[in-house]
């Protein structure tokens, strides 16, 4: 993950595209792991990509099991911005979430 990586979402219920950057996105995913009795992913079809895989549009579905009786569950796609640093690593600089949660 890039230091400029920028999350972003559509709140639905206030009807507003709310962004975060690296710091916030790994306090969030902290969380989730912390509470979570499990995470499925499951990366599905890709649906566009750029020739030179800079971004890349994919759909998947995610389960979340906070417990038996509270479980999650997700179905979208997310745009990914990808970028080369000079150390010649692929890293993440923008997750544009485009999910139904």
């Amino acid at each position: 993950m890039d230091k400029n990586f920028i999350f972003s979402y559509r709140d639905y219920d206030v009807g507003a595209d709310i962004s975060w950057g690296r710091d916030d996105e790994m306090k969030v995913t902290n969380g989730l792991f912390q509470n979570a009795q499990r995470l499925d992913l499951i990366w599905n079809n890709i649906i566009s990509m750029t020739g030179d895989s800079t971004r890349i549009i994919r759909s998947f579905n995610l389960t979340i099991t906070f417990n038996p009786t509270d479980i999650i569950y997700v179905d979208g796609q997310v745009d990914l911005t990808l970028i080369k640093g000079a150390d010649n690593k692929w890293r993440m600089l923008r997750w544009a979430d485009e999910s139904n949660f």
